[in-house]
């Protein structure tokens, strides 16, 4: 941030390709100086927002462009910014907030070799993770006390993590019966695979998705600030909050955009929900309801783990690592595998409908299975297995494979060389298959997979409702 001042017809310039956002700063920081009692020079002021080439987005250039001019009219002390960086915004009467993105700009300000970042007070939790010495301050007349020597913040208070948000994850105790349901999601939690759970409505496929991120570990420190640094960028960070620890889990409506479901956007481009969905679960809905571009735009982040969000002069790349679970009826009427109730859907639109969902999109999945409606008294049973002891296995089956898969017995490779001509499957069907039968052999504790293991895979391929 360089600032100029010189002699001429008071103006105030912002240059060094500024946002909409970015020029707006000039009234704000005005406005806050004169809040703050201190003098605004009758000069002409630039402010350069180096390096000119690099787009600059957002508000949390008041702070800094306020100070720098501060600093160019000599009225903080002569080296006072030394070793310091600034991030946030200024309002009107000089109050400083919060902007998201603290916790990547603290990390930008650590690489560059400033200790300190004078920021927002609710803010400074969240720089303190990037390893950064916080400065958090209330107002534009707080910074400048601040750099005078004449007032010293408080220290931040430490982040807390976020375990007791896993304290208000659903837990798996409140499913009745749908015991196999159950199980795919044990081995989907164990490997991180992708699930697709069909049926009739309200047999119960929105309650056993939601349960997942229950039965997920815990987030390790890498992982964590991933995640976090993801969040802060994404605006979804509350603000003070610590390292999200438990996996997220996000569920968008079927109405999401491209750019919603993947990322991007026309102002500037912003992670999506498969990128806030990273290290979690991404969970769709009534997934045939989705616009088919928007699920196309998926098959490349559930490949190669990364969004590339690419726009006239500029380029993001987001981490998207996630687990897909995708819910859907049967067909458009929802009575279609329903004991209880007749499918008045013509075949043409039954047809329509499972042509909404692409072939190479359900190549991708998993696990798939149909959810049948719960008969009384499995509704009328104790409840299941709570969250915790699941958790507790897919940790121990984790660890199995953390050195990679299992060998397959002879038995195995033949059963899953035979299922390649009669299901069929395709080259990433059968890794997908080798992939989940490996799981379960970790959650079984076999040092070997067995072909009973390849079996219980092969029997979670699409349902013929899907894909006939």
């Amino acid at each position: 941030m360089e600032a100029h001042i010189q002699d001429g017809l008071p103006a105030f310039a912002i240059v060094g390709l500024a946002d909409r956002a970015c020029q707006e700063a000039k009234a704000r920081v005005r406005s806050s100086v004169a809040a703050a009692e201190l003098a605004w020079p009758g000069n002409r002021i630039t402010i350069n927002l180096a390096p000119a080439s690099l787009r600059k987005e957002g508000s949390g250039f008041d702070l800094p462009i306020a100070l720098a001019v501060l600093a160019a009219s000599y009225q903080v002390p002569e080296g006072s910014l030394e070793g310091h960086s600034a991030f946030g915004e200024l309002g009107l009467d000089g109050r400083l907030r919060p902007v998201p993105g603290a916790l990547v700009a603290a990390e930008g300000a650590r690489r560059s070799g400033l200790g300190r970042l004078v920021c927002a007070a609710e803010s400074a939790p969240e720089v303190a993770l990037a390893g950064v010495e916080a400065v958090g301050v209330r107002h534009l007349g707080e910074a400048v006390a601040y750099l005078r020597g004449e007032h010293e913040p408080p220290e931040p208070r430490p982040p807390e993590d976020d375990f007791e948000v896993l304290a208000g994850v659903p837990d798996l105790a409140d499913v009745r019966g749908q015991a196999r349901a159950r199980r795919a999601l044990e081995i989907a939690a164990a490997g991180g695979h992708n699930l697709l759970l069909a049926g009739p409505p309200g047999t119960g496929k929105t309650m056993l998705a939601r349960r997942l991120a229950g039965v997920l570990p815990l987030l390790d420190d890498d992982a964590a600030l991933e995640v976090t640094r993801i969040h802060s960028v994404g605006g979804v960070l509350p603000p003070g909050a610590g390292l999200v620890r438990v996996p997220p889990f996000r569920a968008p409506h079927h109405s999401t955009s491209v750019a919603g479901l993947v990322g991007g956007g026309t102002q500037s481009v912003r992670p999506g929900e498969a990128s806030l969905a990273h290290r979690g679960v991404l969970f769709l809905d009534e997934l045939p309801e989705f616009q088919r571009p928007a699920l196309e735009a998926l098959r490349q982040p559930l490949e190669d783990g990364v969004v590339t969000v690419a726009r006239v002069g500029s380029r993001a790349v987001f981490p998207a690592r996630f687990q897909l679970v995708g819910a859907m009826n049967l067909c458009p009427c929802g009575g279609r595998g329903d004991t209880s109730a007749r499918c008045a859907c013509t075949p043409e639109r039954i047809q329509r409908y499972r042509l909404k969902l692409s072939r190479a999109l359900l190549d991708r999945f998993d696990l798939a299975l149909a959810v049948p409606r719960p008969r009384g008294h499995e509704l009328a049973a104790a409840p299941g297995e709570p969250s915790r002891q699941v958790r507790e296995r897919v940790l121990a089956a984790r660890l199995r494979l953390r050195d990679g898969s299992p060998p397959r017995e002879a038995a195995a490779d033949v059963l899953l060389t035979r299922a390649v001509e009669r299901v069929p499957l395709s080259a990433r069907g059968r890794t997908r298959v080798a992939r989940v039968a490996a799981t379960i052999a970790a959650l079984a504790g076999a040092d070997r997979v067995a072909a009973e293991h390849v079996a219980e895979a092969l029997s979670y391929r699409p349902p013929a409702e899907l894909s006939g």
